[in-house]
């Protein structure tokens, strides 16, 4: 398993639009990709997961991917969260 804290920098947070591109683009991978926010561990691949953890501009989030593929699908999720999806 890797984990990545990470500082979420779009100026709307993750809102419908990053939110379904991030989940998205998590599904492609093999592993399990969660997002913690507030103490509360988020399936990365599910749309309405995201939306309802309202993480908002300068929440502060761990990544953490476990399996196959995680080196990538940490390397992709940590690139769509600083591009401000």
């Amino acid at each position: 398993m890797v984990t990545q804290k990470i500082v979420v920098r779009n100026p709307e947070g993750l809102h419908m639009r990053p939110a379904g591109i991030f989940a998205q683009e998590m599904a492609k991978f093999e592993c399990d990709v969660y997002i913690k926010h507030k103490n509360t561990r988020i399936n990365a691949k599910s749309l309405l997961s995201i939306i309802a953890a309202c993480i908002k501009c300068g929440a502060e989030i761990d990544i953490e991917c476990e399996g196959n593929d995680e080196i990538a699908a940490m390397k992709k999720a940590i690139e769509l969260i600083e591009s401000e999806v």
